[in-house]
């Protein structure tokens, strides 16, 4: 299909650690069932949000989609726990989390004990990414954007780091939970924390790329049936909330922004309306299982994802008016 009759999509990741194997599974679905109609010029991600979309835009900058399903699938095998020391590890931090969350729990600051975990996630990152390589194809001319959220902790700034710069400190930064890793320098930019604390996942800079469409992978749930009262309850809707905070805040710069197209304040024909679709993980999940590495739950949220996917686009095409698009995959 000619490309200026392809819809501009742009695909933004929130972070949720382990529940974004959920958005690992959607992005398989979505590269491995892209209607032909459909052109993903830009991806943007927080936390475990960035680190998939990176990995999904890896296989649209090399053209090859079916390389970033690959990767998604591998590294979230690599990333849960499956031989027994790993196994009790991963036991012993969501028993961590319980107590936390029962307010039984001392406060423990990663930098009293050894940076192994952050050591270990760096390796499995210079396993995933040619840094260098994909810095030099994001700077050819056309080439799909990545944008990655962090804040920068000691202005208290929101960062965006782009694939033009992307690097393992970059992720890492992005990536870095305050109560599980010490903050990340990245050189020439600052130290930082977990994006989850500023853009989740950044999505007003890519209304700027000229797309028709915002589809977000969501992770954390904006709406739940009944008045939490138990303390568990309360903590895990007050971690969604905060969660969403800043997503809310971004999309409601869309709408803004789409009104200003409809009424005539912006009239530059670069800029069109774009139309807003969630990808949403609506599953009742504990908070404290965002901290678990089972290879069941991680399997289960990558296979859910991966539905959700086929859900999403074939009812993206009866929704279309003339319902004619293709498939590749």
């Amino acid at each position: 299909m000619n490309d200026a009759l392809k819809a501009r999509v742009a695909i933004a990741c929130q972070g949720g650690g382990s529940h974004t194997a959920f958005t690992g599974g959607v992005l398989q679905g979505l590269l491995t069932f892209l209607p032909d109609d459909v052109e993903i010029v830009a991806l943007s991600g927080t936390s475990g949000g960035a680190i998939c979309a990176a990995l999904a835009w890896e296989g649209l900058l090399r053209d090859d989609p079916s390389l970033a399903v690959r990767k998604l699938q591998d590294f979230w095998n690599s990333t849960a726990a499956r031989d027994p020391w790993d196994r009790i590890m991963n036991q012993f931090v969501i028993g961590l989390q319980s107590l936390r969350d029962l307010m039984i729990l001392p406060d423990v600051s990663p930098y009293h004990f050894p940076a192994w975990g952050a050591d270990r996630f760096r390796e499995t990152l210079n396993r995933y990414f040619d840094f260098d390589t994909l810095r030099s194809l994001a700077r050819r001319p056309g080439a799909p954007s990545l944008q990655i959220g962090a804040v920068e902790v000691l202005s208290g700034h929101f960062e965006l780091f782009t694939g033009d710069e992307l690097s393992v400190e970059c992720l890492l930064a992005s990536a870095a939970i305050p109560e599980l890793f010490r903050a990340v320098t990245v050189p020439g930019r600052g130290v930082f924390w977990d994006g989850l604390f500023s853009q989740n996942p950044p999505i007003h800079d890519l209304a700027y790329h000229s797309i028709d469409e915002l589809w977000l992978i969501q992770i954390n749930p904006s709406t739940i049936a009944r008045v939490p009262t138990e303390t568990h309850q309360i903590l895990d809707r007050r971690n969604s909330l905060a969660g969403n905070l800043s997503m809310e805040q971004e999309l409601r710069f869309i709408e803004t922004f789409n009104r200003a197209i409809a009424t005539g304040t912006i009239m530059d024909p670069n800029y069109r309306k774009i139309s807003i679709q969630r990808i949403a993980l609506d599953r009742a999940l504990h908070s404290r299982t965002k901290v678990d590495r089972s290879q069941e739950l991680l399997d289960d949220l990558l296979a859910y994802g991966h539905a959700k996917a086929k859900w999403f686009l074939k009812d993206r095409l009866r929704s279309r008016p003339d319902g004619a698009t293709g498939a590749r995959g």
